[in-house]
């Protein structure tokens, strides 16, 4: 099919969150889908010359699943704690491990696992109680129950004494209504807020977020950001779609993502990349 609109005949790649965005809803976390129409659209626009790169907020645990699904160039995990930049080199085990490849084809940006038992410790005795985790190599430290929120995901009970040296990408936070109004004044300088879904707090080492891990794979991928179109729904997508040369945002959107947004495309529900990309791009 001829491209409808020739603003998009310069695009060399396209960028997509999942959560929101690329997947359909489910009546769960784990029940939210990539459907054939996705795949399709996506698979014809990577034999058109075009790279297709996946950011999301997702671990390699449940990420991993829908990368191997699509012709990826390269994957952003973990909000940008974890860049591949060769997904088809890559296994299950390479990107969980605590030792990176040494051809370099991976990237962690996180933060010592001692410094981050110092800020959780801090935190509860700040707000005794608050939900806390540290997220490392795909296992979720944490003094709460994972399952209520990830029925899949692997994590440990732990008071913070007992988590072993490492690069942690993430703290993860669960403040109640209580604690959500004091806990954003107690974040240390060294860390950005990230909020996913109204709910989850990520705090992250500032250099990992989507914006950065865009120019970092645009740069690998000798791409000008000028030619690149994302897609995204939640808050911690905004930078993104503002660095690329498009920013596209699904119906369904937060609305301060759809106000930010330089074009709107269906919702996930209704395949609205996919139908963004056959329109625009194939």
């Amino acid at each position: 099919m001829t491209s409808t609109n020739n603003t998009y005949d310069d695009v060399t790649m396209v960028v997509a969150d999942l959560d929101g965005t690329l997947l359909h809803d489910g009546k769960t976390f784990e029940d939210r889908f990539l459907t054939q129409r996705s795949i399709d659209s996506i698979n014809r626009m990577h034999d058109a010359g075009i790279k297709f790169v996946v950011e999301t907020a997702r671990p390699v645990s449940t990420g991993y699943s829908f990368v191997q699904k699509l012709p990826v160039a390269a994957v952003a995990y973990l909000n940008g704690a974890l860049l591949d930049f060769n997904p088809a080199s890559s296994d299950y085990d390479m990107l969980t491990s605590p030792t990176l490849p040494k051809d370099g084809h991976l990237q962690k940006i996180g933060f010592s696992s001692k410094r981050a038992c110092e800020v959780c410790k801090y935190l509860l005795e700040e707000l005794p109680g608050m939900e806390v985790g540290i997220v490392m190599d795909d296992v979720r430290y944490t003094n709460f129950d994972v399952t209520k929120y990830w029925k899949t995901q692997t994590w440990r009970y732990t008071d913070f004494d007992d988590v072993p040296d490492g690069t942690a990408d993430k703290l993860i936070l669960f403040p109640n209504e209580e604690q959500w109004k004091r806990v954003g004044r107690l974040i240390p300088d060294d860390f950005d807020v990230h909020i996913s879904e109204g709910s989850l707090w990520m705090l992250m080492n500032p250099q990992a977020n989507k914006e950065h891990a865009l120019s970092i794979l645009a740069d690998r991928m000798s791409t000008p950001l000028s030619r690149t179109v994302s897609f995204g729904d939640d808050l911690v997508d905004i930078a993104m779609l503002r660095e690329s040369g498009r920013g596209v945002a699904v119906a369904n959107a937060n609305p301060d993502v759809l106000k930010i947004a330089d074009e709107i495309c269906p919702s996930n529900n209704d395949d609205g990349v996919a139908q963004w990309v056959e329109n625009n791009l194939l």
